[in-house]
């Protein structure tokens, strides 16, 4: 058998490891944690930062059981136990039971929301563990009795000739009401389009953003991820995965002083705070970007093409996602033209419609529509399906078009004939807004994307025709 290897149990997420063990006449040599090959093996890479040891003097130690919020690798430096393991975690598994003798040539991980205890078989065993959070003190965790009838655990050396601390031989008994619930999502930038859209994929979530506000009947608390106090403040621990849905998206403003500050800050600023504090506490980051990163000379932009951002949004955009890139944990999805809730290109195309009016349209830039609702269908999909993390593109599928091609299409799904749209160039847009002062951005005149790479993992994106018929439908 080649060593390391893995055995799963019946408690979900807790797996027996197999240590490479070499035993000579001078005593062992064993690699106790060895991160490229238990990840190899399919042990999670749950990115321990603190190792702890509890040397036993006696056999009959018996300690636990109890359950911290955090994962943890289990393992002995000397001696034999006799491990049990209570899953402690809502769902179908709670109550669920495992036990196993040890030695020094096997490892248990442990995830967070398992009930965690060992008795002592041999005098002087040293109880080794890595944990993926730093332990505070002051902190009351929860426990279950050694002695619980419901799990009843057959320990080999009778309780009542264990020796058990004061505090465990106190311990509750199993109560359904205190399971352990999930570590929790959070979704920055919550009043935005795409921040409301992920609230129907991802319900439950806690909501924040630069001012409070509420959706719905739920409330969105205020958090500004520029403000170190309040970052410092924000229970990051709790959470399994944030989204960062929260931009400045202003492309023309960002040309101005004021905006390329506030773009700077919104788009590389917050994002980097994140990347480090994901990389502190362990969550998962999913972060949001765009096509403008590119020049826009491509005939069809690929995640591996290296960014070449022609104006300030662009550049702020480009500086984020080099800073989540550094999140051990992240999805980065790229994504052009997006339409959700509230003031859009397509909105506008029909409100322009519905009043008369024939606008002239820019028919140089070509790409495809992204939807809010399949931006978070997409980043569902990655979670939950176990896709590598890294960087993919996203947009709706179906042909590649002109945003006067996309007003047409508007126009006559809004009973207006296609040719009341006229078309106009980018330089000749420009040239108008220039002209009455306002500021004006480049824009990559290519957006199109290849989807090959979100295609591999499962996910196949809505026609962009088909889904811009359902939004107009609503």
């Amino acid at each position: 058998m080649s060593l390391p290897s893995l055995e799963t149990t019946p408690i979900p997420g807790l797996v027996v490891v197999r240590l490479d063990r070499r035993d000579d006449a001078r005593g062992f040599f064993k690699e106790n944690w060895q991160r490229e090959k238990m990840v190899g093996i399919g042990l999670p890479d749950f990115g321990p930062v603190q190792n702890n040891v509890s040397f036993n003097s006696d056999r009959g130690v018996t300690r636990g059981i109890h359950t911290e919020p955090w994962d943890k690798f289990v393992s002995l430096a000397t001696g034999r136990i006799f491990g049990a393991w209570v899953d402690m975690r809502e769902g179908e598994s709670f109550g669920a039971t495992f036990t196993l003798e040890m030695d020094t040539a096997l490892a248990v991980f442990v995830p967070r929301g398992v009930g965690n205890s060992y008795q002592v078989l041999e005098d002087g065993t040293a109880y080794t563990y890595l944990v993926n959070e730093h332990w505070r003190p002051g902190i009351t965790y929860p426990a279950l009795a050694l002695d619980d009838p419901t799990v009843a655990i057959a320990w080999p050396i009778p309780l009542a000739e264990a020796i058990i601390s004061e505090k465990d031989q106190h311990n509750p008994a199993l109560d359904p009401s205190t399971a352990i619930a999930p570590k929790k999502t959070l979704i920055v930038g919550a009043l935005g389009q795409l921040g409301r859209a992920l609230q129907a994929d991802f319900p439950g979530s806690d909501l924040v953003d630069l001012a409070e506000g509420s959706v719905g009947d739920r409330t969105v608390a205020r958090l500004d991820l520029t403000d170190a106090a309040a970052v410092a403040a924000w229970p990051w621990h709790e959470y399994a995965v944030v989204l960062n849905a929260a931009a400045y998206t202003a492309v023309d403003l960002a040309e101005t002083p004021d905006g390329r500050r506030t773009a700077w800050a919104a788009n590389a600023t917050a994002p980097a705070t994140l990347a480090n504090l994901a990389a502190t506490h362990g969550f998962t980051l999913v972060h949001y970007s765009s096509e403008y990163v590119f020049d826009g000379t491509a005939e069809e932009h690929t995640e591996d093409e290296p960014v070449s951002p022609l104006g300030v949004y662009a550049q702020s955009k480009a500086a984020g996602d080099i800073a989540v890139g550094t999140a051990p944990r992240h999805f980065l999805l790229r994504t052009s033209w997006v339409i959700g809730e509230g003031k859009n290109f397509v909105r506008t195309m029909a409100t322009l419609a519905a009043n008369g009016v024939s606008p002239s349209v820019v028919s140089d830039q070509v790409g495809r529509l992204t939807f809010t609702s399949e931006l978070s269908r997409a980043t569902r999909h990655l979670i939950d399906s176990g896709a590598a993390y890294g960087t993919y593109n996203l947009s709706n599928g179906g042909d590649e078009m002109s945003w006067a091609a996309i007003a047409r299409e508007v126009f006559t799904r809004s009973g207006r004939s296609g040719d009341d749209v006229s078309e106009t160039t980018t330089e000749a847009y420009a040239a108008g807004v220039l002209e009455k002062g306002g500021p004006f951005a480049p824009r990559p005149l290519r957006s199109a994307m290849s989807l090959a790479k979100i295609r591999a993992t499962g996910f196949e994106p809505e026609d962009a025709m088909v889904a811009l018929d359902r939004y107009l439908a609503d």
